[in-house]
């Protein structure tokens, strides 16, 4: 497996006052992975503007990279634009391309941010400009690397612009395992959706993820992207789920043992960690990169 990951925290996103974004986390998160010693962290490249077309509205696209978006689109978002946004948004998005790269060269790519999974073909929402799992599959399709791709997006927020960008597409698997009744409270159909109830705790998850696993090998993908958010935690500010950071071990394990016996490169992205103190959520989501390199 690849030893890279990208991160794209030296960015820094200005921010009001009790903004609910956790920027603090993808710093904390670097370095606690630097202190384990096992990767070799990287700067993530900026993304081409063109590749992001292949999933984006090109207008859309503009007007977030010079400032002419539409305020509804940015208020939607819930980030005041910036030069400096636009650049960790490209940032972001560039960390999965590269980090898909790795996957298809060693079997296993990692990015410490994107799973930017509320961003639709044109306009974000949710704290997600562009959607980086939907850039990265459409990416490697037009340069023929691969034909079918899978999603898995364990985020406890619906994966809804992810669902919306590849409806029509039979050549990707889009799963979804969210808190029913949370946001977005609009739901979308991903290719498969389990919805769970509020209180939803480790043992049932564990079980509704190991059922999803055999339906996901069932479609062949030739890559698959883990949207591995961390929001599911039981105290977690934005999540209704009970699940403990044993379960999120428990569950992450699953999932790289998964692609390891089914010989299907994995590209790990982010995704949402609100929980409080803010070293609560950069440890669950270390846990995660932990759990790969043990695993693959």
């Amino acid at each position: 497996m690849s030893r890279r990951l990208y991160y794209c925290d030296h960015y820094a996103i200005p921010l009001p006052a009790g903004h609910k974004f956790p920027a603090e986390k993808y710093a904390l998160l670097r370095a606690l992975l630097a202190g384990d010693g096992f990767y070799e962290l990287l700067p993530a490249p900026l993304a081409d503007p063109s590749t992001i077309e292949l999933a984006h509205d090109p207008e859309y696209v503009h007007g977030i990279l010079n400032g002419t978006v539409n305020p509804r689109i940015m208020r939607r978002i819930g980030f005041p634009w910036s030069e400096q946004l636009v650049r960790r948004t490209l940032a972001s998005v560039g960390g999965t391309l590269a980090a898909a790269e790795d996957a298809l060269a060693t079997g296993f790519g990692g990015n410490l941010a994107g799973g930017t999974h509320h961003a639709f073909r044109a306009e974000g929402s949710g704290f997600c400009v562009f959607n980086d799992l939907a850039v990265a599959i459409l990416s490697l399709r037009r340069q023929q690397r691969i034909g079918r791709a899978a999603v898995i997006d364990l985020d406890v927020h619906q994966g809804d612009g992810t669902a919306g960008i590849f409806a029509a597409d039979p050549l990707v698997l889009t799963v979804s395992l969210h808190g029913e009744n949370n946001f977005p409270f609009r739901k979308q159909q991903s290719r498969i959706d389990i919805g769970l109830c509020d209180g939803t705790r480790d043992e049932e998850y564990i079980g509704r993820v190991r059922e999803v696993l055999p339906l996901v090998r069932e479609f062949r993908p030739e890559i698959l992207l883990y949207q591995s958010g961390v929001d599911g935690l039981a105290g977690d500010r934005l999540g209704r789920l009970r699940l403990s950071p044993d379960g999120l071990k428990e569950r992450d394990r699953m999932v790289f043992e998964f692609t390891k016996s089914s010989g299907i490169p994995i590209v790990v992205t982010l995704g949402g960690g609100y929980a409080e103190p803010i070293e609560r959520t950069a440890e669950a989501h270390a846990n995660t990169f932990r759990a790969a390199a043990a695993v693959l």
